[in-house]
């Protein structure tokens, strides 16, 4: 199992463990409500040394981007980020991704632990491009929470402005960051040396920052609405049907682009959509979904909302429901009543 330059780090923070992706990373620290809500009232850490990250330079580098990902990158410009999707020809979701925009040709990709190595080999096969895999040299660090950009301006003297990128030297090592997440709070992904890194967490740890493990990363994302790939979002969903529109550019060429074009003639014959319970229980993936008017549908992720204490969940529904119609999900042989919500859940 590979482990995190962070790991004995992790260890001496009493972190408890979880095997993800092949990768033993932190589940806890303390409890996962405990670093909940410390990332919703004030900062914290996450080593996330598991995620993918390479570099895509060369000649052809912008084309490979605008080819292989939903999105458009001329959107956006250097010193920019964007969040974007790539796809098989039938527009199912392949992974889901951020690149980082950091000079004219040269990107930094960050697709999902599980897909980093079938991202790389999509675009080491396109022309004039040149894919230098990063993950193994560095470590990757989120600190995210309302007080992160006052403390990461603390401790690295700049904080990125949200989706921007910004660079800066931390105890004669270079650092790159971007302010990004996956919690729906402020913050940033910090990209830097093994022991660079060690360091910065150490700071981190000096200045009140709460060490978070998975577990916490997963409640955060739910309440915000985020989805996770190989959960809520796979190559049988499309970025469409995941509610996932912003990500989609259908003015260029890109792989899955004509898949997509059929599901908007046709119509979408279920969307994911998110929801509060309205009795006690917690809705939980696999639990089975039904609309008022008769849809039917999943849940792919449910858990107890810590910051409004009701359960939460995202769901496929067919056919998608309309505004203001009720739902219930069957949880331990009882139909709970629940209410359509447009997330982020705790902002209600």
């Amino acid at each position: 199992m590979t482990r995190s330059p962070l790991h004995d780090l992790n260890v001496g923070l009493g972190a408890r463990f979880t095997d993800f992706g092949g990768w033993e990373m932190p589940l806890r620290y303390d409890s996962v409500i405990a670093e909940h809500k410390a990332v919703r009232t004030s900062a914290g850490f996450f080593d996330v040394s598991h995620l993918g990250r390479f570099d895509l330079t060369g000649p052809g580098a912008r084309d490979a981007i605008r080819r292989l990902l939903s999105n458009d990158i001329e959107r956006i410009e250097p010193g920019r980020c964007q969040y974007t999707t790539m796809l098989n020809d039938e527009g199912g979701i392949i992974d889901d991704l951020i690149v980082w925009w950091s000079e004219p040709d040269r990107f930094r990709v960050l697709p999902n632990a599980a897909n980093h190595e079938r991202v790389m080999a999509a675009f080491a096969g396109e022309p004039e491009t040149v894919v230098t895999d990063v993950r193994d040299g560095t470590v990757l660090v989120a600190v995210q929470g309302p007080d992160a950009p006052e403390i990461l301006e603390h401790v690295l003297g700049v904080a990125p402005r949200r989706f921007r990128i910004a660079t800066a030297e931390y105890e004669g090592s270079p650092v790159e960051m971007a302010g990004t997440g996956y919690t729906g709070e402020k913050g940033a992904e910090v990209c830097l040396e093994p022991e660079a890194g060690r360091s910065f967490v150490q700071a981190l740890v000096e200045a009140g920052v709460a060490p978070c493990g998975l577990g916490a990363r997963d409640t955060l994302r739910l309440e915000a609405g985020l989805p996770l790939w190989g959960e809520d979002i796979d190559e049988t969903t499309s970025p469409l049907e995941a509610g996932l529109d912003f990500a989609v550019a259908m003015d260029h060429a890109f792989v899955g682009r004509d898949a997509l074009a059929r599901q908007q003639d046709e119509g979408l014959s279920r969307k994911l959509v998110g929801f509060v319970l309205e009795d006690r229980g917690v809705p939980r993936h696999g639990h089975v979904i039904r609309s008022g008017s008769g849809g039917t549908g999943t849940v792919t992720s449910g858990n107890m909302s810590p910051m409004i204490e009701k359960g939460i969940g995202l769901a496929y529904v067919s056919p998608p429901p309309e505004a203001g119609e009720t739902l219930e999900v069957e949880i331990r042989d009882r139909w709970v009543p629940a209410r359509i919500v447009e997330p982020p859940f705790h902002k209600e």
